[in-house]
């Protein structure tokens, strides 16, 4: 890799991961504990993962900062952390299948099953802050299950299509090699 496109990858890596940082210290947020969901927190994630793996996982490090900074409870900070695992398979998997965010169902489909890993994985964070002595009024089912289980893959998926919809409208101007293109005839053809 030329050292320009090093730095370029570094700046919107760097920028990503502020978009991050920002996003859940000012965008509106709900927060019922251990769930909560801030709208497009999960942008900067999704849009990393359609450039690299490692531009995924630092920006992933990033947007757990931004969520300890917000001052958000710990679970909320450490179920941020646990998306470290959709992401780098999403981006991994992204590498290997570039062409699938071009397709309606294999899009859908992808969105889904990194939304249901994302789930499961923020699922097993607040499992143990529930089982540990954390207070929970609603019970498990409602509270870790439903709240937090479904909620992250229906957020999940709302914002990879907030990111998809982001991503047309700047994959041009990203001049280094990323994992995605959206609507090139070209990407679109070999993807058939």
């Amino acid at each position: 890799m030329k050292v320009q496109q090093k730095i370029m990858t570094m700046v919107i890596a760097a920028l990503l991961c502020a978009i991050g940082i920002v996003i859940p210290m000012f965008c509106p947020k709900i927060i019922l504990e251990p769930a909560s969901f801030t709208l497009a927190s999960h942008v900067a994630l999704f849009l990393a993962m359609f450039i690299s793996l490692p531009v995924s996982i630092i920006v992933c490090l990033g947007t757990t900062v931004g969520f300890f900074f917000a001052g958000f409870p710990l679970v909320v900070v450490l179920r941020a952390l646990s998306q470290i695992v959709f992401v780098a398979l999403g981006a991994w998997f992204l590498q290997h299948k570039k062409n699938i965010v071009n397709r309606v169902v294999p899009s859908t489909l992808f969105s889904l099953v990194m939304g249901i890993i994302h789930g499961a994985c923020e699922m097993v964070v607040s499992s143990w802050f529930y089982f540990n002595g954390g207070e929970n009024q609603q019970g498990y089912v409602v509270s870790v299950l439903l709240l937090v289980g479904v909620g992250t893959v229906i957020h999940s998926m709302v914002d990879y299509g907030i990111a998809v919809v982001v991503w047309r409208a700047v994959q041009n101007v990203v001049r280094i090699p990323v994992n995605v293109h959206l609507g090139r005839k070209k990407a679109a053809q070999s993807a058939a």
